[in-house]
């Protein structure tokens, strides 16, 4: 029979789920509070209560009962696995890791749980260890279409791309309306007369359901193929009818932006930006920014080549411990909730817990790359943060870089590159954003220009280890000797030698895109470009 306390805390548990049902959010807070001081081993209220303070913004809280939820778990993968996503959600990098490692993962039979827990380390950025789990859950017999991507994906990322085309082509087989898995495959080598899906993806096409993201994504597969083949007009309609799909699904609010970069430049005046945080002690962070498809891929490879630096891949570190600063939980880079705290926020305290949270990346070296293009938003803060931090800002000619986002397929995320004009509005933002940054703190970014890195890539690296107070290296432009893992868009390609073949692509659709070139700032003359 239980005992009154746990009688107690039983009927607490229940009263809280009904409520949560019934979406009484503010009830819910209120009993899973009262059972977790009555009951402070109730593990499953913690959790519970952790996602409870988080729907409501509360970033600091949600981390707390987390991180305290995760020293108590049982030997089970279900509670782990849950408590490590929502720690990696609130940026407990460490927690996490720390939650994954105390659990034996060899007891786990179950191929969904082992999935699970490899998409957790893929997560923290371990793509070895995310894959020996996903080999597991595939030798035990799983293999539904979804596995058989993310599989993909995994293979991918760790250079094994042979093995990676075929996990896709099996994929196909299974899922007969996978867009994603098409274009995955497509981008993996350059197709030809003899060798393409084509026919495939046009079968798919008539079968998709209209205005899905798997609609999308075929078009965007069948643009690859038709560019491949040189057939360029066609390639273009196919491009634009996929944008087309993926901008209808999103919802971009252009004005909204504009407003948004208005009050960052607005909020973060030179005089606020020279009071800086502590000196960084340890492992240092060289970061990475710029837009994304300007080459930021690139110059994080050639750093991970030098014997003091190893690449974490794409990261959200830095994002999230600034919204455990501010107490603002969210999806985006930086939004209006995060502005309005930017004056409140500790910024040595926020130095020290995101080289908390992040130095164990760096693997005995003197530095680790933080790598996140969108981050150039959060230049000021992160200088703020951590005033000893390099920061490298990949420059690459508008043209080039707007298109280069027009065709590639980023989900979700960066719902601008879908649009011509919200691409263009996007591209001038960034611009002045990136203007401000280098009036108000001079000589603090450097500027890498895409063009320069691949065409004298040795004298281009001179100049950036330089900057990151680094001793030159010979051989760090040798991307082919790079066999660490990566987990970015082009990953498929970055183990090719430096190459100039992306500049001027856009010019195989000029007619097409010549609405575009004249909303968008000067290009390779540009003062910008020049810095």
């Amino acid at each position: 029979m239980s005992s009154v306390p746990e009688a107690a805390s039983d009927r607490l548990w229940l009263r809280a789920q009904r409520y949560i049902a019934e979406n009484q959010i503010t009830a819910a807070k209120i009993t899973l509070e009262s059972l977790v001081q009555r009951n402070p081993m109730h593990n499953s209220a913690r959790m519970l209560l952790a996602s409870v303070v988080l729907s409501e913004g509360r970033v600091r809280e949600a981390a707390r009962q987390a991180a305290i939820a995760s020293r108590m778990l049982p030997a089970d993968a279900e509670p782990v696995i849950t408590c490590a996503h929502c720690l990696l959600r609130v940026g407990e990098t460490v927690a996490a890791r720390e939650c994954l490692e105390r659990f034996d993962a060899r007891l786990v039979a179950d191929p969904r749980q082992l999935t699970a827990l490899a998409h957790a380390y893929q997560t923290l950025g371990d793509h070895r260890t995310a894959l020996a789990l996903m080999d597991r859950a595939k030798a035990r017999g799983y293999g539904d279409a979804d596995f058989l991507y993310f599989r993909s994906l995994q293979l991918q990322f760790n250079g094994r791309i042979e093995e990676a085309q075929r996990e896709l082509e099996a994929c196909l087989k299974l899922g007969p309306t996978y867009g994603r898995a098409s274009l995955t495959l497509a981008r993996m080598r350059k197709q030809t007369p003899e060798s393409n899906h084509l026919d495939y993806i046009r079968r798919q096409l008539e079968r998709v359901e209209r205005g899905s993201e798997d609609h999308g994504a075929f078009e965007f597969a069948q643009f690859k193929v038709l560019e491949d083949l040189g057939r360029y007009d066609e390639a273009f309609d196919a491009l634009a009818r996929g944008n087309a799909v993926m901008y209808g699904r999103q919802r971009h609010d252009i004005e909204r932006e504009r407003r948004l970069f208005d009050a960052l430049i607005e909020r973060t005046p030179r005089e606020f930006l020279d009071r800086a945080g502590a000196a960084v002690e340890g492992p240092m962070p060289i970061f990475v920014v710029g837009l994304p498809r300007s080459g930021t891929t690139l110059l994080d490879r050639i750093l991970d080549n030098h014997s003091q630096v190893t690449s974490t891949g794409e990261r959200s570190d830095f994002p999230r411990q600034l919204r455990w600063a501010a107490d603002r939980h969210g999806n985006e880079i930086v939004d209006e909730a995060v502005l309005e705290r930017l004056h409140d926020i500790d910024y040595a305290e926020l130095g020290r817990r995101y080289l908390a949270q992040t130095q164990w990346r760096a693997n005995g070296k003197r530095f680790f790359v933080d790598k996140l293009p969108p981050n150039y938003m959060l230049v000021g803060m992160i200088h703020r943060a951590l005033p000893q931090a390099p920061i490298l800002h990949m420059v690459r000619d508008p043209m080039d870089v707007c298109f280069s986002n027009y065709k590639a397929l980023f989900g979700d995320s960066y719902a601008y590159s879908y649009d011509l004009d919200a691409l263009a509005a996007h591209y001038r933002n960034y611009r002045r954003l990136m203007d401000h940054w280098h009036t108000a703190l001079p000589g603090r970014v450097l500027d890498v220009r895409y063009n320069d890195l691949v065409a004298e890539p040795e004298a281009a690296a001179a100049r950036i280890l330089s900057h990151c107070g680094l001793p030159i290296e010979h051989g760090t432009t040798d991307l082919t000797r790079n066999t660490s893992a990566t987990d970015t868009l082009s990953s498929a390609q970055v183990r090719e030698p430096i190459h100039a073949r992306t500049i001027g692509e856009w010019r195989r659709y000029e007619r097409q895109l010549a609405p575009l070139g004249p909303k968008l700032p000067p290009g390779e003359n540009s003062k910008f470009l020049m810095r």
